[in-house]
């Protein structure tokens, strides 16, 4: 165990006790988990045998599977920053093999790097299929395509999770720089981020490479090893929790006020985590978030939590998945060495478990500067600013309404949505109802968006809501003014 951010501390030893169980259960011979924020690796620990009659720790290898996408990603936007490349050409640019595939229909786009980055290529979902082909050659990949394809959907239409569409964009890079895949990824991403222990690779490993499994007779039996090819691109990585967390911190810190520098820029960082396609709700049974499709991400817009972004990775013998909170930089790994382990739902229980915690613990005051309520990064402190400074201005005029204040504060739009009589009237019956203290401090805030602010203010018989959202204009002028009495239940 390691480090001790306060969200983390308040509930380490119940993450612990998620991964913990799943040993006990027989889900896994082995699981591994991290906990990071912007500042990397937090908590860490590990259960079971990794093999040598050891427990894993977060130096221990183990394979990373699809979570390889982001990087794959990553790499081909380096490509784009350089002028080498453009996201809209057609894969057939790079992949003349491909002209020969027919395509659904004859007004039907070639599929483009753009839609093989975002799963909207129109191919099947290939995981089973796909996950014994890394080995393959360029050669073979090519007698693929040329023995034609199957389309669930027209090019660039709608999501389907694809790994074929994949290991093109593989190709992709390695025919832009001339190298194989993984040498360019190793070289463009990994190596100049110091991800010494993420390789395509277990012979280039120097940590404990775990040996993958799956049940069998009720005991683990052995998976054999798959090695580079041309579905490297895939989810070809071999990574550890120490080493998987810096690099979701890395994403990540695009977000902060002082993005750490690297071959990627900020900006297309961001660019990654951006919901480019919307998933389909039974690609995620059961899920309450939103859920969309970035550049080898996934994004999920949570109510409480805000975006999170996340991927899994599953091979046979392994398990993995990372997760991470846009607004805070709080995040998960987990790897577990089991085939169908499915380790994200744990990952994903653990990280609402911290996510909870920081935002119970938040407590936010009008002087913060640099954070707004919902705990948005200090990128966005002038207009977080602007609204603790309206928050100011409202409260005195709720105080001592006068028109020529409620002017200076507010857009023209407030008083011809609701005359400043009615206006008037109607605050000090809301006051009136819950006996509101004007000059106390929230007992609570909430806030949707930087520029939006609610919170509640102490009454003897309730609680006064008083809601706000500024209007886009940098003078921070609020366009929404909402009073509401939240009398107590008797």
């Amino acid at each position: 165990m390691t480090g001790a951010h306060p969200a983390v501390a308040a509930v380490v030893d119940r993450v612990d006790e998620v991964f913990r169980a799943r040993v006990q259960e027989g889900i896994a011979p082995s699981s591994v988990w991290g906990v990071f924020d912007r500042s990397g690796l937090v908590a860490s620990d590990g259960h079971g045998d990794r093999g040598d009659g050891r427990r894993p720790d977060a130096d221990t290898v183990y394979r990373i599977a699809s979570c390889t996408k982001s990087v794959t990603a990553a790499t081909l936007l380096t490509l784009v920053a350089r002028g080498a490349l453009d996201l809209d050409a057609p894969i057939t640019d790079f992949v003349p093999a491909f002209g020969a595939v027919t395509l659904p229909t004859p007004d039907s786009p070639v599929p483009t790097v753009r839609m093989l980055l975002t799963m909207s290529a129109g191919f099947p979902t290939d995981d089973p299929w796909a996950d014994r082909q890394e080995s393959i050659s360029d050669a073979e990949l090519d007698e693929v395509l040329r023995g034609g394809l199957l389309f669930d959907s027209l090019p660039g239409t709608r999501f389907a999770y694809s790994n074929l569409g994949y290991a093109l964009l593989g190709r992709v890079v390695a025919v832009v720089t001339g190298q194989p895949f993984t040498a360019a990824a190793g070289e463009t991403v990994l190596r100049p981020l110091g991800l010494t222990d993420t390789v395509f690779s277990a012979d280039e490993s120097t940590g404990f490479v775990v040996t993958g499994a799956r049940g069998h007779q009720g005991g683990w039996e052995p998976l054999p090893m798959t090695g580079p090819g041309a579905f490297s691109s895939i989810g070809g990585l071999f990574s550890t929790v120490r080493d998987l967390a810096r690099w979701a911190t890395h994403l990540g810190s695009a977000f902060s006020a002082a993005p750490e520098p690297g071959p990627v820029s900020p900006a297309d960082r961001r660019l990654m985590q951006q919901a480019m396609r919307v998933v389909p709700s039974s690609v995620v049974p059961g899920s309450a978030r939103a859920t969309a499709y970035g550049f080898g991400l996934f994004v999920e817009q949570d109510d409480r939590f805000g975006e999170l972004v996340s991927h899994s990775g599953g091979y046979p013998g392994f398990s993995a998945h990372m997760r991470w909170s846009v607004r805070d930089g709080l995040g998960v790994v987990a790897f577990e060495n089991a085939t169908q382990a499915t380790v994200s739902a744990a990952a994903q229980q653990a990280h609402d478990l911290v996510l909870d915690a920081a935002l119970t613990a938040r407590t936010p005051s009008p002087s913060e500067a640099g954070t707004d309520v919902a705990g948005a990064s200090s990128a966005v402190a002038a207009t977080t600013r602007a609204t603790r400074v309206a928050q100011a201005a409202v409260t005195r005029l709720l105080a001592d309404w006068r028109d020529d204040l409620a002017d200076a504060i507010c857009t023209p739009n407030v008083a011809m949505d609701v005359p400043y009589d009615r206006r008037r009237r109607a605050v000090a019956q809301a006051v009136a109802d819950v006996g509101a203290d004007l000059g106390a401090a929230p007992v609570s805030e909430y806030s949707a968006a930087p520029s939006h602010l609610r919170w509640w203010l102490p009454g003897t018989c309730g609680r006064l809501r008083v809601e706000i959202r500024l209007a886009p204009a940098a003078a921070g002028r609020v366009q929404t003014l909402n009073v509401v009495a939240e009398p107590s239940e008797r």
